[in-house]
């Protein structure tokens, strides 16, 4: 063997060494930087299911949750509520009346109640104009900044106003109606997160 066929073989050897080393090196950093892609299991449950007992719901009171960091309120509907949600007089002074924005509630809740029973209503606890958090005024009567509105949810922030099933009314800043989860009701716990 000469000098040249010898150096040729080093020089091979330290090639594969370097690329094996290399490749090696690669991996250790692409293991940790891929894993880091998966959501943390703190995110895993907030984004999962989230339980609110409504067993000492009362007809025309507010409990609130949470689930995903908003705020979740739940509405026991009265009669009175429930009437004026289907009036004529009350849909024509709404932006979406008809709950076309898919984007706003699930497929069971596209009705005039937005929900799926009349007098249970759920929604996301967050204005659709600036995120602030809106105000129940559940008195079905005229209120004193707007003598035509019967109730239902008010962002002293901006102003907006919604019914009692979340829709917004035209002359308000908010563009979309408050968000309905998907949610389902086994016994006296509703689960926020599932949908049958």
């Amino acid at each position: 063997m000469n000098q040249e066929d010898e150096n040729l073989g080093r020089r091979r050897f330290l090639l594969a060494s370097l690329a094996g080393v290399g490749g090696v090196g690669a991996v250790g950093a692409a293991v940790p930087f891929v894993a880091s892609w998966s959501p943390s299991e703190r995110a895993k449950a907030a984004g999962g299911p989230a339980k609110i007992d409504i067993s000492k719901l009362e007809p025309g009171r507010l409990v609130t949750g949470e689930w995903r960091g908003k705020p979740i309120y739940v509405v026991q509907r009265t009669q009175d509520m429930i009437k004026l949600l289907e009036s004529a007089d009350i849909k024509d002074r709404l932006k979406d009346k008809n709950s076309d924005n898919a984007a706003q509630q699930p497929e069971f809740a596209k009705n005039d109640h937005r929900s799926r029973e009349p007098d249970l209503l759920v929604l996301e606890g967050v204005c659709t104009h600036l995120g602030c958090a809106p105000k129940l005024v559940a008195e079905v009567k005229p209120q004193a900044y707007d003598t035509q509105w019967k109730g239902g949810f008010f962002c002293p922030c901006h102003g907006s106003r919604f019914d009692m099933a979340g829709r917004v009314y035209a002359g308000s800043p908010a563009n979309d109606n408050l968000k309905v989860p998907p949610y389902i009701v086994e016994g006296s716990q509703l689960i926020i997160g599932l949908e049958a």
